[in-house]
């Protein structure tokens, strides 16, 4: 009686024809290797989407960090064995976006981004969008490998001269959205649900008409929450804000109306 073998499911995403045919078929010379390929973020999607409606989902994901970039295309499943036929292509998107939508639609999956150049930002970046790996698209077969089945043991994969590097954009991200939160904690509720208005793209006239303000209530609002935060323009509140985790007020019927309630008993 043979020893069943556990099979790792691969997609690679890659809009260079030849780069994501030949990787494919290297990677599919594996026995413990299952492999696909798509030509854009939104076909990587349907692919996963497919996969998880048969009960087959893929557990890792090979991304270019430069999708979209390039003029060709590779069909949107390319698998060993039999699978359905090619969907048409789609418009593609750049590849650490696609690692963050993965994540928030399939976050068992796990991302490796394929990149041309060593860049820590972007790397960084990556990682943040939750990312799993970062590596050179001229690395080995086997190192690629190597990577794949140690983010499937939930490890972290970066080439050692990225490793300052990423760390230093880290550390000033995580610092920046520190700052950021502690300034945001120094609103009053009333001005903290002003805020989740202007991060909803709300103007004066309908965060009063939300909240049951006047104009001109809202406006002194608006100014203690620039003035708090330190910054000059609506933009840049909106933009601090996002930083510090600070999510869109609810606009949907009586969206506001029980974080208004909640905080009615405190100072606004």
């Amino acid at each position: 009686m043979g020893v069943s073998v556990v099979r790792i499911r691969v997609l690679v995403v890659d809009d260079h024809r030849i780069f994501a045919e030949s990787l494919a078929a290297a990677l599919a010379a594996e026995p413990d290797v299952d492999v696909s390929a798509a030509g854009s973020g939104p076909a990587a999607l349907r692919c996963l989407e497919r996969g998880a409606a048969e009960g087959r989902r893929f557990d890792v994901l090979l991304v270019d960090a430069d999708l979209g970039s390039s003029a060709g295309s590779v069909p949107a499943q390319r698998e060993s064995g039999s699978g359905p036929p090619p969907a048409p292509p789609a418009a593609s998107g750049d590849g650490i976006a696609l690692v963050a939508g993965v994540r928030t639609a399939h976050p068992s999956v796990r991302t490796v981004v394929l990149a041309e150049r060593d860049e820590a930002r972007r790397a960084a970046l990556a990682l943040q969008a939750g990312a799993a790996g970062w590596v050179a698209k001229d690395c080995s077969l086997s190192r690629l490998l190597a990577v794949i089945r140690g983010v499937l043991r939930e490890e972290t994969h970066l080439p050692p001269a990225l490793l300052t590097g990423v760390l230093r954009e880290l550390t000033a991200a995580r610092k920046h959205r520190t700052d950021s939160e502690r300034l945001v904690e120094s609103l009053t509720p009333r001005e903290h649900e002003v805020l989740r208005c202007m991060v909803a793209g709300l103007g004066r006239k309908d965060v009063a008409a939300r909240l049951f303000l006047s104009p001109h209530t809202v406006r002194t609002h608006m100014q203690n929450v620039l003035g708090k935060l330190g910054v000059h323009s609506t933009l840049a509140a909106v933009a601090l804000a996002r930083r510090a985790g600070v999510r869109p007020a609810d606009l949907g019927p009586g969206g506001l109306a029980g974080d208004v309630v909640e905080r009615s008993g405190q100072p606004a």
